[in-house]
């Protein structure tokens, strides 16, 4: 059993108080998915609850995510205040937080690895999978990457600029710049947001469509879902700036949203380098940006 120091915290390591979050988000998790499965597959429960399933229409959805939600803001609000309980947050703990950060980072690598094997899958064995055993298939229009996804990767690489700049305006006590530079990293996000929505709204496929329609949809579609998660984060982080909760020397809440945003970064510029430029087929859409004829 670890003993408490002065500070009133449990030395050498952070052993948490009992808290009832996990319990929480593991129902919202399973509410989520449940949400999800009524939605796409009604059919799974029976032709006579088929019916009931299908009114619920989007609630079955909408439930989850509230919960969620409920979710994030209790356990984040209980996160930062324990960060800011003097003696809680030692070296040796704040360490740890890296740590858990660095590994949380790699399980996501490894989740847009699966969506890139499966691509390329696909792509190198187009005879198995597709009509007219080409890649991308022969019905498919696909978007002209040096439109509306151009647009996208220079707003993300922007918002990588503007994060870092916060980053360093903190370090350097600039309370000034890191607001600054988190207000335009947070509209940057949602600017990225809107514009894939508006170019999900223009497809000329479906997600049902075939293979390639498929991984698409999934691959840029859970990477939006990052962008909109990691907005979010940074959303938060300059709630804090603003109450004046960072300092130079004590920040980690604000480093490991920089660095997820930096990952989210970095996977775009592959999705765009492999799905948008790669992947493009002989017919493309018409643009709809600003570089449209």
């Amino acid at each position: 059993m670890a003993q408490s120091n002065s500070t009133g915290a449990k030395a050498p390591y952070h052993l948490v108080e009992p808290s009832g979050w996990p319990a929480v988000g593991s129902l919202a998790a399973l509410v989520l998915t449940f949400g999800f499965v009524a939605t796409l597959h009604p059919d799974l429960f029976g032709k006579g609850l088929e019916p009931t399933v299908k009114a619920l229409g989007p609630w079955k959805i909408v439930a989850g995510f509230l919960l969620v939600a409920w979710t994030m803001f209790g356990w984040w609000r209980q996160v930062v205040r324990e960060s800011m309980t003097p003696g809680l947050h030692s070296p040796v703990v704040r360490l740890g937080l890296r740590y858990a950060m660095v590994l949380f980072i790699a399980s996501e690598v490894m989740f847009f690895v699966a969506f890139f094997w499966s691509y390329f899958h696909f792509s190198f064995f187009p005879e198995l999978h597709t009509i007219g055993k080409v890649w991308p298939p022969k019905d498919v229009i696909t978007f002209d990457p040096w439109d509306l996804p151009f647009l996208n990767t220079l707003i993300l690489l922007t918002s990588g600029a503007t994060v870092t700049w916060a980053h360093h305006s903190l370090i350097e006590g600039n309370r000034q710049g890191l607001i600054w530079g988190l207000v335009l990293t947070v509209a940057l996000g949602m600017l990225f947001t809107a514009c894939q929505a508006y170019e999900y709204g223009h497809a000329a496929f479906g997600f049902k469509d075939n293979a390639y329609t498929s991984v698409f949809f999934m691959a840029t579609g859970f990477h939006g879902f990052h962008v909109l998660v990691g907005t979010i984060f940074l959303l938060v982080c300059l709630v804090r700036a603003i109450r004046n909760q960072f300092t130079p020397q004590r920040h980690f809440g604000f480093e490991a949203a920089a660095w997820y945003w930096h990952f989210v970064d970095v996977v775009w510029l592959f999705l765009f380098a492999v799905i948008y430029v790669a992947g493009e087929g002989p017919v493309s859409l018409p643009g709809h940006g600003p570089w449209s004829g």
